[in-house]
């Protein structure tokens, strides 16, 4: 197979024109695929996007004239590295996505491989079913992926793995032929004499136990095993065939379930007591170690109560009516050999308490004293009987190694997930060594390489320590019945590529500072990228999540954190320029809402990364116009606010308005919002000072003060009436924030140090900053430290700063007014939502006795992002998953809440509905 980037343009256009789909050969889109969920890099020739089967045939077909590989992908969430490769990649997730049929009474679906499984989960729902085995990425990975690799999740103690619901698969072998595989063997020729030649060798080394993942599945061809071609294909991760459907069985939804918690010692001592436990008949057993717990709570700022232990089991239990499930969980807790337990019969305490295993697969990327942690050796498993005394030796193993990560996994089938502190980048030859000794010492306890996530590039190099040469032989003799010409995913499980080659972090050198952020958490933007290790939250509809707001938009990889955190780690690498279009074309969609800074498990910080990229692209040269206009905002505002009517006139003129924004760098299809006829500071009149504390700073924005002075005023009101000295900067002040959004650091720079300055004396007093435009009071709390790592002042400013709500909740006594009868639908600011959280808001609007309903993802403005020219149809689809639909839906007298300027400007220019701040609502204004 050729490798890297020789393809030339009559093969490009013989594929182009052969094709519906979409072909991308470009170095931005190679980029974005030349890693999945695993710690490797390979750049493909071209990335295909199939719309339906003829695009997969007609795609396999040139690779092979051309002499290209061809890999399958679906969301890229493979931890192996199965879902990378240097020809061809195509990915399945964009257009084949349809749930072909689905069976009620046969309790069946067909699927395209593209499928989400959430998606399939929805529909099934309907019908009082579901599938069964259901990872922690189930809200973004698809159903091929899943075939690929044979993937679990917690419920395959009940329902079993993703190899146990398949009856047939339909798939292009790697010659381009399209065969139907179920239980007939003879389907595929010479698979017959194949499985008669290979029993002895099949029934001794394959199928020993049920999580025995590495390697071919052969154990399926077995006659009394089924016979099942279909069976033995799921897991090949993508080296046998090209999925393109799939039928699949489904299983019902249980009547009742209740989750028993025990709490342990220690993992070990948890893992002793599997046997008690699978006795008691569960459908999900998770294990989850108190280091990665203290982890989440960090993370979250707090998890559900658990029971005494470092080490936990959840283990859910079903039954017919939830007394029932009661009654086997209460006969559990009896039997079981914990220190404490506790049972959850409230749904939703269930559900965050798993969430805390959910989050832990992200959270897990960080050792507890900060290190990285990556996957290569983070899927290992065992016989359930053996997997205390497994665990035990394991934490030898890594103390001997000198290595740390946080424990988890499914213990009810004997599979742990850890990610280590593995040297990769610094000392590859320790990587080896250490995975080499893991990889002896579980097959000394019986057990497997992999448990779910299949063995790719991470462990297909480590088969040889764990199956005989017979048996390696055997996995290439049945890869050469499906692909003789090794088309397919090559590299992978048969002559695989040694595990330390293509390495993503091998050679990584430090970025070094031009003056821009500072990144204390991870020492420079280099590594701060690599935090990326690909999971793909990005890419999910997770309920109440607001990431990633561009991919769920558009789709496209290229518009997801992950995607765009592919490309800069490219540029970091020194494979793409800051200044490339490719950089430009990632980066031009990220909203910069900061929700990945809160809900990303690994930490990425996109809208810092864009920020910092923009200023080196930029810095000592041109910047487009709206960066000079939008982007120094605040300074033209202050000059506008003294002539109001003017500037409204003119902005507001038809034929001078289209032609001042296309000027400005805007969209024409936006109008400007109408300056106050007064600013804020133009009106406020200070009351009589107190005799002694330093009062309360008002943080007086600039969009505040130039566009709604009233919320200032409504605000300054309300703080007065619990008896504080209310106060503003003695200077015009500023957050730095449009500076900072278009990558004009050193301006951000200039402004926070006045800032800084301007609000030091009262900070040092014991004052406290109040501020109203949540995007502001972000960017004090949030960006000041990172911007003025060196001024000593700066983070006892930013700890200083507050919401209107975290505030009146410090305040004794005060009892929010009662709305009951009102109802309110909120908007809440994404990057108050990153920052600060809207807990407090969400508390203090229930305390009121209204009815809230609560807008869930950005509202598409999101600052200057909507405003720009070009952006204009991308904020509006953002708007359409969230505000838009919720404001239509509302009943006709409902109050929209929206602290944030830019979810007001939306609201009102796409839907001429005014808003009122928080601070309006409690005093009824």
């Amino acid at each position: 197979m050729k490798r890297g980037r020789d393809v030339s343009a009559a093969w490009e256009r013989a594929l182009r024109g052969s094709i519906t789909g979409e072909v991308d050969t470009g170095p931005r889109r190679r980029a974005e695929y030349a890693s999945d969920a695993s710690n490797y890099r390979v750049p493909p020739a071209a990335v295909v996007f199939p719309r339906d089967a003829a695009d997969v045939m007609a795609a396999l077909d040139i690779a092979r004239a051309e002499g290209l590989s061809v890999t399958a992908r679906g969301a890229g969430t493979s931890v192996a590295g199965n879902a990378i490769g240097p020809g061809l990649v195509l990915d399945f997730s964009r257009h084949l996505t349809g749930i072909l049929d689905l069976d009620p009474d046969r309790r069946i679906a067909r699927v395209q491989p593209g499928v989400v499984l959430a998606a399939l989960q929805r529909r099934a729902g309907a019908h009082g079913l579901r599938f069964g085995p259901d990872p922690s990425t189930q809200n973004r990975c698809t159903l091929g992926g899943m075939i690929g690799n044979n993937a679990c999740g917690p419920h395959a103690v009940a329902w079993g793995r993703t190899s146990d619901t398949v009856r047939e698969l339909r798939i292009l072998d790697g010659r381009g032929v399209e065969r139907t595989l179920g239980a007939d063997p003879s389907v595929l020729a010479g698979l017959p004499e194949f499985t008669r030649a290979h029993l002895a060798l099949i029934r001794t080394e394959l199928g020993r136990f049920e999580r025995q993942a590495s390697g071919y599945a052969l154990e399926h061809l077995l006659p009394e095993r089924g016979s099942s071609a279909a069976k033995a294909f799921v897991g090949t991760e993508g080296t046998c065939g090209l999925l393109l459907d799939a039928t699949v069985d489904l299983v019902p939804v249980p009547a009742a379930t209740v989750l028993v918690v025990l709490g342990y010692p220690d993992m070990p001592t948890a893992a002793d007591d599997i046997a008690t436990i699978m006795a008691a008949g569960p459908i999900a057993v998770e294990g989850m170690d108190a280091r990665l717990v203290d982890v989440v709570r960090v993370h979250r700022g707090a998890v559900p109560e658990l029971p005494r232990g470092r080490g936990w089991l959840l283990i859910e239990i079903d039954g017919d009516t939830t007394e029932q499930a009661r009654e086997k969980a209460e006969a559990l807790r009896a039997s079981a050999h914990a220190l404490d337990s506790r049972l959850v019969t409230d749904a939703a305490v269930a559900r965050a308490l798993w969430g805390i295993r959910a989050d832990g697969a992200g959270l897990a990327g960080r050792t507890p004293d900060g290190h990285p942690a990556w996957p290569g050796w983070e899927d290992a498993a065992v016989p359930p009987a053996r997997l205390g005394d497994y665990l035990r030796d394991f934490e030898r193993l890594t103390r001997e190694h000198g290595v740390d990560g946080l424990l988890y996994g499914h213990f009810g089938d004997g599979c742990v997930h850890v990610r280590l502190d593995l040297p990769i980048a610094d000392a590859p030859q320790r990587f080896r060594a250490f995975l080499e000794d893991a990889a002896r010492q579980v097959v000394g306890f019986g057990g497997s390489l992999s448990g779910e996530h299949g063995d790719g590039r991470a462990r297909s190099d480590l088969l040889r320590l764990m199956y005989s040469q017979d048996a390696l032989d055997a996995f290439a003799g049945f890869k050469a019945l499906f692909d003789p010409d090794a088309v397919l995913n090559p590299g992978v499980l048969v002559h695989p590529r040694p595990l330390d080659a293509d390495l993503r972090l091998a050679g990584l050198r430090p970025v070094p500072t031009t003056g821009g952020f500072a990144f204390p958490a991870d020492g420079d933007l280099a590594a701060a990228v690599h935090r990326c290790v690909g999971i793909g939250k990005c890419r999910a509809d997770t309920p109440g999540g607001v990431m990633c707001p561009s991919y769920l938009a558009t789709a496209d990889e290229k518009d997801s954190t992950r995607g765009r955190a592919r490309v800069l780690q490219d540029v970091v690498r020194g494979e793409l320029d800051w200044r490339s279009e490719a950089v430009a074309e990632s980066l031009d969609l990220c909203l910069s809402c900061k929700a990945c800074h809160s809900e990303c498990p690994a930490g990425i910080d996109m809208a810092t990364y864009k920020s910092e990229t923009l200023y080196r692209r930029y810095r000592g040269r041109p910047r487009p116009i709206d960066h000079y206009t939008l982007g120094q905002l605040p300074r033209w505002l202050a000059a506008a606010s003294r002539l109001p009517g003017l500037v409204n006139a003119l902005s507001g003129a038809g034929p001078l308005r289209g032609l001042g924004l296309r000027a400005a760098g805007m969209d024409s299809r936006r109008t400007v919002p109408a300056l106050a006829k007064k600013s804020f500071r133009r009106t406020w009149r200070p009351s009589a000072p107190p005799q002694d504390g330093p009062g309360v700073l008002l943080w007086t924005d600039t969009f505040t003060d130039a566009f709604d002075p009233e919320i200032a005023t409504a605000t300054v009101e309300l703080i007065e009436s619990l008896g504080h000295h209310v106060h503003i900067p003695d200077r015009r002040v500023c957050c730095g924030l449009t500076w900072i959004s278009t990558g004009q650091l050193d301006g951000a720079r200039q402004r926070l140090r006045a800032t800084v300055d301007a609000l030091d004396a009262h900070v040092r007093s014991g004052g406290v900053v109040v501020g109203m435009e949540p995007s502001c009071t972000a960017a004090l709390r949030d960006d000041l430290p990172r911007l003025l790592p060196d001024d000593p002042r700066a983070a006892a400013v930013a700890a200083a700063v507050h919401t209107l709500a975290e505030f009146l909740e410090t305040q004794p006594g005060w009892q929010p007014p009662d709305r009951s009868g009102r109802t309110v639908l909120v908007q809440p600011h994404c990057h108050q939502h990153a920052v600060f959280g809207f807990a407090a808001d969400r508390r203090i609007l229930d305390r009121t006795g209204a009815r809230v309903i609560e807008v869930i993802g950005c509202c598409g403005l999101a600052g200057n992002f909507g405003m720009q020219r070009g952006h204009y149809d991308v904020s509006v689809a953002v708007a359409e998953r969230g505000l838009l639909p919720a404001l239509r839906t509302a009943p006709a007298n409902a109050i929209l809440l929206a602290d944030g300027f830019s979810c007001r400007t939306q609201a009102a220019q796409l839907t001429g509905r005014s808003s009122r701040h928080l601070a309006q609502f409690l005093l009824d204004r």
